[in-house]
């Protein structure tokens, strides 16, 4: 604890440093979320809020850096743990580019310069999105594109709500807490999504090719990606907005599918319940699971959303089927998630929050449920719009493995500190 205290120090006397260099710009575009505090609780950029002013392209980035000091335990009866101490991780950094090449068409690219699984540059995606044909003709079919919108790309996956909430790399100022879901859907494919919004609902349509990796090689196996998104969203008052979407994500007999395991950057706990002679580049993924639907899946989520005054609450219920080609039988995976976050301060500042996730679901070949439970609790601080800092405790459990796994009655728990900076 004090090596966490004094490098908690020293992490406070740089972000107090750089603080001054952070600022709000005043090159937003059209159908574009903030990359500072006002993007909290932003989900789908959609719509003219911002008036086109030209041409115009806006160079933005991320940059965040955690100081991890958790502890891990197991009872495997074959497996060691790597030994792991108190230190700072690997820093990630995104590149953003975003340009208005049109009224009513933007693109986004975004590039990590550092992650955890890459730690060279690597181009995450990037689409472009429509949402009004004045490009073509002024007004051209201003009734029907007055509530829909057209992206286009090497893209997100709109599956979800939590995906508007996570981390992705070093983009965490959106994330009140460190790390990302359990079981954490997120994958990059090439697709379209359209998107209508009459009034305070949003439908959302759209189908992909299903592959992080692309190539040309041809599959007999490969079958598209289909999925959607139903919802309503609503400021009920000054006070008080509710939201509520439901989402579907499924494909029939994929050659490889990544939903579950498809986010390049990593997860936040490094080397946790990892074997002894472990790296952070290769094990990228430590504390999440993967439930193995490489070939067959299909997954449903809803998520509510509710913010009275300071006090925010978000949840995700999730039910997910699939199987490995070699299975003959579906499994099915429920993972819960539920977060209180309550923001207090000169312009909500501070904050402070619990969260509480599980995952169930039997493992490839098997008819026996593993469980997964994560409890954490955090607190954090914006120094400027687009630099926060944030605190958490983290204790997560796994029951139910077998005897020789390394997860068997295995845990992990302890402090990370997370300093972050958007613009």
């Amino acid at each position: 604890m004090k090596s966490l205290t004094k490098l908690g120090a020293v992490l406070s006397f740089v972000l107090v440093s750089v603080s001054a260099f952070a600022q709000f710009d005043d090159r937003d575009i059209q159908q574009y979320r903030y990359r500072d505090f006002r993007g909290i609780n932003q989900f789908e950029a959609l719509g003219n809020d911002i008036a086109y002013d030209g041409f115009k392209v806006r160079l933005g980035g991320a940059f965040a850096v955690q100081m991890q000091a958790l502890s891990h335990s197991t009872e495997s009866t074959v497996d060691t743990l790597i030994t792991i101490g108190n230190n700072f991780n690997l820093p990630t950094a995104n590149l953003d580019v975003d340009v208005a090449l049109a009224d009513g068409m933007r693109m986004h690219l975004r590039t990590y310069l550092s992650s955890r699984h890459h730690p060279e540059s690597w181009v995450k995606g990037g689409y472009i999105q429509i949402s009004n044909l004045n490009w073509l003709s002024q007004d051209l079919l201003e009734n029907v594109m007055d509530f829909t919108t057209i992206k286009i790309g090497m893209m997100e996956v709109n599956y979800g709500d939590y995906h508007f909430r996570r981390t992705d790399n070093a983009r965490a100022i959106y994330n009140p807490f460190v790390g990302n879901l359990i079981m954490d859907a997120f994958n990059t494919e090439a697709g379209a999504e359209i998107y209508f919004t009459p009034g305070d609902f949003l439908v959302m349509i759209g189908a992909t090719n299903g592959k992080l990796n692309q190539s040309v090689a041809t599959n007999n196996n490969n079958t598209p990606v289909f999925l959607g998104k139903a919802g309503w969203d609503k400021q009920m008052n000054e006070d008080l907005r509710l939201r509520l979407t439901g989402s579907f994500y499924t494909t029939a007999d994929g050659n490889t599918n990544y939903l579950y395991f498809g986010d390049r950057a990593g997860s936040r706990y490094y080397l946790v319940m990892e074997a002894d002679g472990s790296n952070p580049t290769d094990q990228s993924r430590s504390g999440r699971w993967n439930p193995t639907f490489v070939n067959q899946v299909t997954s449903i989520m809803i998520n509510p959303f509710v913010k009275y005054k300071g006090l925010e609450f978000f949840g995700a219920y999730e039910t997910a089927s699939g199987k490995l080609s070699a299975e003959t039988e579906t499994r099915t995976y429920t993972q819960i998630y539920g977060e209180l976050v309550y923001r207090f301060g000169a312009d909500e500042k501070f904050y402070a929050g619990a969260r509480y996730n599980t995952v169930t679901g039997p493992q490839a070949f098997s008819t026996d449920d593993i469980n997964i439970s994560r409890f954490a609790v955090a607190a954090g601080w914006f120094m400027t719009p687009n630099v926060m800092m944030k605190a958490e405790y983290v204790n997560q459990t796994y029951s139910d493995f077998a005897a020789t796994s390394i997860y068997n009655n295995g845990s992990f728990n302890g402090a990370v500190l997370e300093a972050t900076i958007s613009f």
